[in-house]
């Protein structure tokens, strides 16, 4: 396994689903099965991709920032910033499982959104 084109795959995924074009991301980055674990999207590519045109279509001003990634053997995890329409502001974290080929095959996140008020001073990141 190549750690880190492993890590360049899974960001450019991401992005290229997030930016509106998930068919592509697809096509580029996803083997022969994709399992999704995300219970608000349809397992499989073409409910990834039904996920990621309707946010696109619901959301065209949402933006992403990749924190950090981290890999180890098959997997990446991606940490990222995300901010929608209004300002919500969100802390995702996603995880990509890579086969054999290098293509991605499984994926699980947690998202928890920032809030306007915090304990520390610490950020999310």
């Amino acid at each position: 396994m190549n750690l880190e084109k492993n890590k360049e795959n899974a960001v450019e995924f991401y992005r290229t689903a997030y930016m509106g074009q998930p068919k592509l991301a697809i096509e580029k980055y996803v083997g022969n099965k994709y399992i999704q674990h995300n219970p608000a999207v349809v397992n499989g590519t073409q409910g990834f991709i039904d996920y990621f045109d309707r946010m696109q279509l619901e959301y065209p001003e949402k933006s992403i920032e990749f924190v950090r990634s981290i890999a180890e053997g098959d997997l990446v995890a991606l940490h990222t910033h995300q901010t929608w329409p209004g300002n919500d502001q969100y802390v995702t974290m996603d995880f990509f499982r890579f086969d054999d080929n290098g293509k991605i095959c499984e994926h699980w996140d947690a998202i928890q959104q920032i809030p306007e008020k915090s304990r520390n001073q610490n950020t999310m990141y």
